[in-house]
């Protein structure tokens, strides 16, 4: 099933300060003061390349995976001193794109290329995850993937809480290549966090 994406037509402007502009905006034509007028009403939105997607909360699979792998990477992260772990919602703003993403979890390495500010992180970003679900997994490989992969994510993680997988990708030369895909039982492992190796079955277990 793929994500909806929608106008939104329901959501009433913020503000008349943009009353001139069509509302909700044609899809491709949304940008930043169009994103900023969006409710907050317990859905995620993302505006990507003009854009709008939307999808619900989060459900509790999806978030007992994002809570167990977040916790397993700062833990890594915080021992060695090597950075900082967030968690969604975070506002990231890619380079070359107006408006913000909202990984489901990121590293950002001490000393690297992106910063910590006030309205969100900006610039480039060393290892996003990503946690698919039925209603996102089609705008995070076909829409999120080539954005990272265009703005020079260092490393990507695709996890599948439905088949208990983890896929991870790495940029080469501009491109993501596959370092590996790992399933039930198997230990996956980073380039980026070097000697992080985590237990699918560690934030996927059986359920019973």
């Amino acid at each position: 099933m793929a994500e909806m994406v929608t106008e939104k037509s329901e959501v009433p402007p913020r503000s008349a300060a943009s009353s001139e502009r069509t509302w909700p905006p044609p899809q491709g034509q949304w940008t930043y003061e169009d994103w900023l007028r969006l409710p907050d009403d317990g859905w995620q939105y993302e505006v990507i390349r003009g854009v709008l997607y939307m999808v619900p909360a989060p459900t509790p699979k999806h978030q007992r995976v994002s809570r167990d792998l977040g916790f397993a990477m700062w833990q890594f992260v915080r021992e060695r001193g090597l950075g900082e772990v967030f968690a969604a919602p975070t506002d990231v703003y890619l380079p070359g794109q107006e408006t913000p993403v909202q990984p489901d979890l990121l590293f950002v390495a001490t000393g690297e290329s992106a910063t910590i500010g006030e309205r969100g992180i900006e610039g480039v970003l060393d290892l996003v995850v990503e946690i698919l679900s039925p209603r996102t997994w089609w705008r995070d490989r076909r829409v999120k993937m080539p954005l990272y992969e265009e703005t020079g994510v260092r490393e990507l993680w695709l996890v599948d809480p439905d088949l208990r997988t983890i896929e991870v990708y790495v940029l080469r030369e501009g491109a993501y290549a596959l370092l590996g895909q790992w399933g039930p039982g198997e230990q996956v492992r980073s380039e980026v966090l070097a000697g992080f190796v985590l237990g699918v079955d560690d934030v996927m277990p059986v359920e019973v």
